[in-house]
């Protein structure tokens, strides 16, 4: 139940019924306990229903332990442990860090000395440390770390990253493809690459974030792909993205109009100073724009910026300058914007144009004024903050510069982009958001300028195919029209390069399918109101209940731009001769035994996998609301071309069940359910019926 950052660390509570908690939620765990068996588990921040997630006898004990019969031990997430007796008493088995320095002592974490005190006061039984202990070393001795401790030995790199490019390109998915602008073909002679990251590895902030050995960049890996006989140009088209991309609002002023006071070219002159008071300088250089969104996403190793914006790191922010100048491109009214938490002054040949409101705020707030701009005319721009805000615990230095400026503005950058697709015979443009813990995306745009450089590539090059090197949803809606194909690669790790270009060239038949989906706009999602996101005060609302992602859709109606399950592959499949069979699971406490069969052939001309999904609609009850369909199962096949297989998915009888709140237990009604199969949650091949006898339930 952590489906989000803000108020992660200030006591943000999901408030969630206990179906929706069981059937949604509970479910994906019971599944990786059953099948994983893995040593050990992690809670979170926040709250759940009122209580922190780390002190909840409901989830850890009366769900995790008891229920799902899990054996190892559960430990918090660094910081989230908030008390001594409750938490361990409520199924904590670990705390995370605990006692830095146990050489001078106990310590006085809460599972350090407070612990301690706990027992020898009573209020801890001693046998509930040692089923704490024992949960730590089960796992230990099962795993042989006692017999065969680990050693430290060289990682056998190429094995490593063969695997890391078959998983990148697994996971690529083929969203569109029209007219068949994929596979490109060796008669490709030339290739624009643009994106200000093509030339790296884009992946997530945070603790996730992982330095690999070596690294394959989406430019590299075309290049190495094609060689000599073809030739590739890369340009960046936009500025680089950093956390700043996480800052609502405007997007930067781009700095194609901009001249840094240190003479170096584009951008502005950024000083960052130790002191609130412009004092004791930490750096003095030249940055693309003027944004910084320090805190929690410049801890060093969490830092998953662009490498073309020059680092910046944690101490910078307690007050900056940015000077240099600012050359409009067209006759007219912009629109500045700053967004901050601190204290904000924009001048303009020294006359102050914007000032933001005295003291900063809790959360980044916007503020703007309109100037006019004389197309060609370089104004002399000074922007000074102070960090000043109330600030909070992942607090650091937020501030952006942006602007609207009026219709018809494209950036140089954009149109040397253009230029370069339109004297090549193919265009690739790789974009990307900016994905990290700490922070939730202000919205599902692309950050940067980067719609606008698609759709200036597009009008260049009709054979354009855009990559998302995102770490979830985008908007698309506004520019995919305008291109034959795109493909959604995630941040595909270190190979990423290699696996994207495989699949653009049909070394590799994409057959990655979407575990999300993706909404026409940010209003049309079935949880678009304020009260489930951010929440009311510190309480999230679960209200959509267990109409979560496509089941929402389905259930509001709500038309996607891609639906969940989709992906497309250079060939083509026929599905057949659905057949369903209900039988007796054969064991007392065995639900019913449920399998879909279908034969799938190949009707396309190149091998390729599909991925069978099979979804159930209405049960037969009243006692409940049931969702109209809920992926039940599925199954991958590789088929040569023309081959043809039988598929057989089973489904599990929580499939066809609902929880049943009053009995604490998985009711599985009697009667006809509906059966969907099909290539995603919308593209339905065959439809048939589950029928559940009296006989059969549990």
């Amino acid at each position: 139940m952590y489906t989000q950052e803000a108020n992660r660390l200030s006591g943000g509570n999901a408030v969630v019924d206990e179906r929706t908690l069981q059937e949604v939620y509970t479910r994906p765990f019971a599944i990786g306990v059953e099948e994983g068996r893995p040593g050990s588990a992690m809670c979170a921040f926040n709250k759940v229903n009122g209580v922190f997630a780390c002190e909840s006898d409901e989830l850890l004990n009366q769900i995790l332990k008891t229920q799902l019969d899990f054996e190892g031990w559960v430990m918090s997430d660094y910081g989230a442990t908030h008390s001594t007796v409750p938490a361990v008493l409520g199924g904590l088995d670990q705390e995370m860090p605990g006692n830095t320095t146990p050489e001078v002592g106990p310590g006085t974490c809460y599972f350090c000395g407070p612990l301690l005190d706990a027992v020898r006061a009573g209020q801890v039984p001693v046998s509930r440390i040692d089923d704490a202990v024992l949960r730590i070393l089960r796992p230990m001795f099962g795993l042989g770390l006692f017999d065969h401790p680990p050693v430290i030995q060289a990682l056998p790199e190429q094995q490593h990253g063969a695997f890391a490019r078959s998983v990148a390109e697994r996971a690529m998915v083929l969203l569109k493809n029209d007219d068949a602008a994929l596979p490109l073909t060796s008669a490709v002679g030339s290739i624009a690459v643009i994106g200000a990251d093509a030339d790296t590895t884009v992946a997530g902030g945070g603790s996730s974030l992982v330095k690999p050995t070596s690294t394959v960049s989406p430019l590299q890996g075309i290049q190495d792909r094609v060689g000599a006989g073809v030739r590739v140009t890369h340009v960046a088209g936009s500025d680089p993205v950093t956390s700043a991309a996480l800052i609502p609002g405007p997007d930067p002023i781009p700095s194609d109009f901009l001249t840094s006071a240190l003479g170096d070219g584009a951008g502005l002159r950024a000083e960052y100073f130790a002191n609130d008071d412009f004092t004791d300088t930490i750096a003095d250089r030249t940055d693309p724009y003027a944004a910084i969104n320090a805190g929690f996403f410049l801890f060093e190793g969490f830092n998953a910026q662009s490498p073309h914006f020059p680092l910046q790191t944690r101490d910078m922010g307690a007050s900056i300058r940015w000077t240099g100048q600012l050359t409009a491109p067209a006759t007219g009214t912009y629109e500045l914007a700053v967004t901050t938490t601190g204290t904000a002054v924009v001048h303009l040949d020294d006359e102050p144009v914007l000032t933001t409101p005295l003291g900063g705020a809790e959360t980044p707030t916007t503020t703007t004024a309109d100037v006019d701009l004389e197309a060609g005319v370089a104004r002399d721009l000074r922007v000074e903050f102070v960090n000043d805000g109330p600030g909070g615990t992942d607090a650091g230095a937020v501030f952006q510069l942006g602007w609207t400026p009026p219709e018809g503005v494209v950036a140089p950058q954009a149109v040397a982009a253009a230029d370069a697709a339109r004297n090549a015979q193919a265009a690739v443009v790789v974009v990307r958001d900016y994905s990290s813990e700490g922070g939730d995306k202000p919205d599902l745009d692309l950050p940067n300028g980067q719609v606008e450089l698609i759709r200036q590539v597009a009008a260049a090059n009709p054979r354009t195919v855009v990559v998302l090197s995102t770490g979830g949803v985008v908007q698309t809606s506004d520019w995919d029209q305008d291109v034959p194909a795109v493909v959604q690669s995630w941040f595909g790790g270190q190979e990423q390069g290699n696996a994207l270009a495989r699949i653009l060239f049909g070394d590799v038949n994409p057959s990655g399918r979407l575990p999300v989906t993706y909404p026409v706009d940010e209003e049309s999602t079935p949880t678009s109101a304020p009260a489930q996101y951010p929440g009311e005060g510190l309480d999230q609302q679960f209200s959509e209940g267990i109409y979560v992602g496509y089941r929402g859709y389905e259930e509001d109606d709500i038309t996607p731009q891609y639906p969940f399950g989709h992906g497309l592959s250079y060939t083509t499949f026929d599905y057949r001769n659905l057949r369903t069979t209900v039988s007796n699971g054969g064991g007392e406490a065995d639900g019913p035994r449920l399998q879909v069969k279908v034969a799938v052939r190949n009707t396309g001309a190149v091998a390729g996998t599909e991925t069978v999904q099979v979804y159930v609609g209405n049960l037969p009850t009243r006692r409940v609301e049931t969702a109209p369909k809920v992926l039940a199962g599925w199954e991958t096949v590789t088929l040569a071309p023309g081959e043809r297989k039988q598929v057989t998915v089973t489904l599990s009888p929580e499939s066809v069940s609902y929880w049943d709140v009053d009995r604490d237990r998985w009711q599985t009604p009697t009667g006809s359910v509906p059966v969907y199969v099909g290539s995603s949650s919308q593209d339905i091949r065959l439809e048939g019926t589950l029928r559940i006898s009296n006989g059969l339930v549990r």
